[in-house]
Parts: structure tokens; sequence; C-alpha cells
């Protein structure tokens, strides 16, 4: 792969995990409180290994989730007139639980797995 097409494929893909966890902030508790929310928690974990699976490079499972954690924590931190978007619901807090767990597992098999499978030198 060229430089510049790695560089696109890398920010298309911490894009994609941040709008993973934009949607899933806004509908976590659309429908019984926790299946949306485990349903974006398997979401960001797919792909993480998909994104490490697809360029075989450990980078690309990480930054969806660096993408996602972002989103995610920044939606659910309070602003200065105390509202917040994701609440300390229990949806809310398998959103966010849930997903920061499936996020860094995502990102650490990415980078177990795919760092082991070629050597760096013979990477393009």
């Amino acid at each position: 792969m060229t430089r510049g097409l790695t560089t696109i494929t890398y920010l298309a893909l911490f894009l994609f995990g941040a709008a993973q966890g934009v949607l899933g902030a806004f509908y976590y508790n659309s429908g019984p409180p926790p299946l949306a929310s485990l349903g974006f928690d398997l979401a960001i974990l797919a792909t993480c290994l998909l994104a490490g699976w697809g360029t075989e490079r450990p980078a690309a499972a990480f930054l969806p989730a660096l993408g996602w954690f972002i989103a995610a924590f920044v939606l659910a931190s309070g602003t200065k007139g105390g509202s917040v978007i994701v609440t300390a619901s229990s949806g809310g807090e398998w959103f966010l639980f849930g997903g920061a767990a499936c996020a860094m597992i995502g990102a650490l098999a990415g980078f177990t797995v795919w760092s082991r499978r070629k050597p760096a030198s013979s990477r393009d």
C-alpha cells in the first residue's frame, strides 16, 4: 500500500469508530435497555477486529477504538449546565463500560495477532 492510501484508510477507520460512538450515544436506549447497548458494543468489537484483519496491521485495529473512546466519553461527560447525553441508566452503563471493554479487546487482539504475522521489514 502506498503511504497516501494507508493514511486515508487510517483516517476512515478513526472516523468510523467515532461515528459509532456518536450514533451509540444517541441510540443506546432504543428498544429493550441493554439490548441496543450490547449491539453497539459488539459493533465496535467487530470493527476493530475486521480492520486489523483486513489491513493486517495492528494500528488499524487501534484507530476505531480510539475514535470510539473520544466520541463516547466526550458525549458522556457533563456540561456546565449539568446535561449529559449518556445517562447513568443500565443501558448507558452497558454502552460505556461494555463498549470500552470491547474496544480494548479489539485493539489488543489486533496488536497481539497482527503484529506477529509479518516481520516489520517485509511490510510495505
